[in-house]
């Protein structure tokens, strides 16, 4: 019998303890200021400059934080790098899990990336740093170099759709593996939160880490309510070749 194939399913939770705020928690963002979802919504981001200006501090904010990876995010690429075939389905557009040492061939950012930004005219793709950079010099809204028109963050903004070709490539994962684990995710946003019926579904081992309730805990057959920095690490030792869970 080959190895499993352990596919993790990440939600914000996971990146709370590198000092990322939840935005759907019980006190996040979203909750506690209704305005601040504006700044990652297509139609106002696109038709309001001041909304944009607004989004372009808030992206400055984030980045003076400098996340880096915490427990968890290491844990996951550890059990990579040990040989047990792991892929990473991912809500977050932080890039930890890669900055953790997860190859990107390997992590699918169904939301996209704020390590990038894009142009909504030619579709130009270039660093979040350097639009950053310009934001810090003096631009307000920085326009894109190569034909004038409205950048935004490389994330799938509220009123957009997802990427097919990464929504196929995460349900091909989640219909394919043995075990997969959904971490710090309240599982509510479609259709990436029916990945975990899918994989339910299709015979995987179903296992969910979250402090809150999900949707889809009757179907696991393990819900860990634990601190996700210390539980799991501690999970996906099991799954490491010398114990081949």
């Amino acid at each position: 019998m080959g190895k499993q194939l352990v596919a993790v399913f990440s939600g914000a939770g996971i990146s709370t303890d590198s000092g990322i705020p939840d935005y759907r928690g019980p006190q996040g963002l979203w909750r506690r200021d209704p305005e601040a979802e504006k700044l990652v919504t297509y139609g106002p981001y696109m038709a309001d400059p001041d909304i944009r200006r607004r989004s372009w501090l808030m992206r400055a904010e984030m980045a003076a934080l400098a996340p880096r990876p915490n427990a968890a995010h290491t844990a996951v690429a550890e059990l990579e790098r040990s040989g047990t075939p792991v892929r990473v389905i991912t809500q977050n557009v932080d890039g930890l899990h890669q900055l953790a040492g997860m190859p990107a061939r390997k992590v699918f950012e169904l939301h996209g990336t704020a390590r990038a930004v894009v142009c909504t005219r030619c579709r130009a793709r270039s660093g979040m740093d350097e639009a950053l950079a310009r934001v810090a010099a003096g631009e307000p809204d920085p326009d894109c170099p190569s034909c004038g028109g409205i950048l935004k963050a490389a994330t799938v903004m509220f009123g957009e759709a997802l990427d097919p070709e990464v929504l196929a490539q995460a349900v091909a994962v989640a219909k394919g593996c043995q075990v997969f684990i959904a971490v710090g995710t309240t599982l509510q946003v479609q259709p990436a939160a029916s990945l975990a019926g899918m994989a339910a579904e299709a015979g995987a081992r179903l296992i969910i880490v979250n402090a809150e309730e999900t949707p889809y805990d009757p179907l696991a057959q393990e819900v860990i309510r634990e601190p996700i920095a210390t539980a799991l690490p501690a999970l996906l030792a099991r799954f490491a070749p010398a114990n081949g869970v």
